[in-house]
């Protein structure tokens, strides 16, 4: 099951993570003194960069007769999309730059090209998201209410199409983001929440009338009277659609690529309780996870290859992930946590994976609940000891560390071990309760 006991998982003392919340304080207190005319030098070269290719897109679209221009216009279009969504909507709405006051990059006043209502999305996502980040029964991002991405999920014949409604879910993400603040499964019994609810529904519907309105019916009818061929107002629909699907893709790849791979773990409601600061930095550091990206893959994800540090600092300007990645990776070395890094198509690959698998009924499963790549909690480590206190040791001569991800390494090469003895069969994998090689 998810992990019940973030310090006791961590391998860290009480005063570990009092001293590594202290760090990334200071990490914060310095971005935010040093911000200034290059950072809003960056953001508006951005706007002046996404406007251009917008402008661009639809110009080979509307003005190109081969085919050539139909897919080049389109997938211009769908790069302006990204960055608009990614790079500018996410970040502007997290209030990364509201020290600017500028109200044309506040977050009050950011209204994105997509289908979900900011002012909606800015509560499920800044608020629910990130302050209960992978808290399973508070945070609807762990499988979005639709997937099962982790045992703690009880299985149900419905999850069977896993992988069928991640596919339709990646080609019209910006529609599950728009339905998610909805909660559409949850009962409204109230006047009250049935009339919220009402209310709602009036304001999504509302956008995705407009979303719909601009891509589909009002610049299809200017290229068509511009043109007056019907079959260019066509192809401008068909491209706009073309567009949304190509940002609906990567937005969906770069977010699950965040959360959902290999070691980005999930949590339980009582670690909650009495949460300190430091150790909502340390959830955000076990719950999230990066991938490997150069300067133009970072901007095109809107630096959420850099999760990890999103999630520790979301406000902190996003052209200055890299830099304090930096930072945090040393602080993971010097505590022995492990951070939770990989090339984009296998981070990728590690969530469809773990999407495929977990269609399945745990029977047919080989990991237990508490020690597989997708699911863990502090029982991995204990053996035939349930009540061994974890923490980590340190080296007298050294002063090196050996803590969690010391740890982990450890069960990895048992189990290598084991498996070359032959001494792991297979009903003893299967045995609850006992680590286990991962499914």
């Amino acid at each position: 099951m998810a992990i019940t006991d973030i310090p006791e998982y961590a391998h860290l003392t009480d005063s570990d993570i009092e001293a590594l919340a202290a760090e990334l304080d200071q990490i914060r207190v310095d971005i935010e003194a040093d911000r200034g005319e290059r950072d809003a030098r960056y953001v508006r070269n951005t706007i002046r960069l996404q406007r251009g290719l917008d402008l661009a897109g639809r110009a080979m679209i509307a003005g190109g007769r081969r085919r050539g221009f139909w897919w080049a216009g389109a997938t211009t279009l769908g790069a302006a999309k990204i960055i608009e969504n990614m790079e500018l909507g996410h970040n502007v709405m997290h209030g990364q730059w509201d020290w600017m006051n500028d109200p044309e990059v506040h977050s009050t006043t950011w209204e994105w090209d997509n289908t979900g209502p900011s002012a909606h999305w800015k509560h499920t996502h800044n608020y629910i998201h990130h302050k209960y980040t992978n808290i399973l029964g508070m945070d609807d991002d762990v499988g979005y209410g639709l997937l099962r991405v982790t045992r703690d999920q009880r299985w149900r014949p419905f999850y069977l199409g896993n992988l069928a409604y991640n596919t339709v879910l990646a080609l019209f993400f910006e529609y599950g983001v728009a339905a998610q603040h909805l909660e559409l499964g949850r009962p409204r019994r109230t006047p009250e929440e049935k009339a919220e609810l009402k209310a709602d529904l009036r304001d999504v519907g509302a956008k995705i009338g407009r979303q719909a309105g601009k891509d589909y019916v009002v610049y299809p009818a200017v290229v068509g009277a511009l043109t007056r061929s019907p079959e260019a107002a066509r192809k401008t629909a068909t491209a706009n659609l073309a567009a949304n699907v190509i940002r609906n893709v990567w937005t969906n790849a770069v977010i699950f690529c965040g959360h959902f791979p290999d070691g980005a773990e999930k949590f339980t409601k009582s670690d909650m309780v009495g949460e300190t600061r430091g150790q909502w930095y340390l959830r955000q550091m076990l719950g999230s996870a990066n991938f490997h990206s150069g300067p133009v893959l970072g901007f095109m994800s809107g630096n959420l290859s850099y999760q990890i540090e999103h999630h520790l600092f979301p406000d902190l300007p996003s052209n200055r992930m890299p830099e304090i990645a930096q930072r945090v990776q040393a602080l993971a070395e010097k505590y022995d946590l492990p951070y939770t890094t990989g090339s984009l198509p296998v981070q990728y690959l590690k969530t469809w994976r773990t999407i495929a698998k977990l269609s399945l009924p745990d029977r047919f499963l080989i990991a237990t609940s508490d020690d597989a790549p997708e699911t863990s909690s502090e029982r991995r480590f204990k053996g035939d000891d349930p009540a061994a206190r974890l923490v980590a040791t340190v080296d007298p001569v050294t002063g090196r560390r050996s803590g969690l991800r010391s740890a982990i390494a450890g069960l990895r090469n048992r189990r290598r071990t084991r498996r070359t003895s032959g001494a792991l069969s297979p009903v003893s994998r299967r045995e609850p309760g006992r680590p286990a090689d991962a499914a």
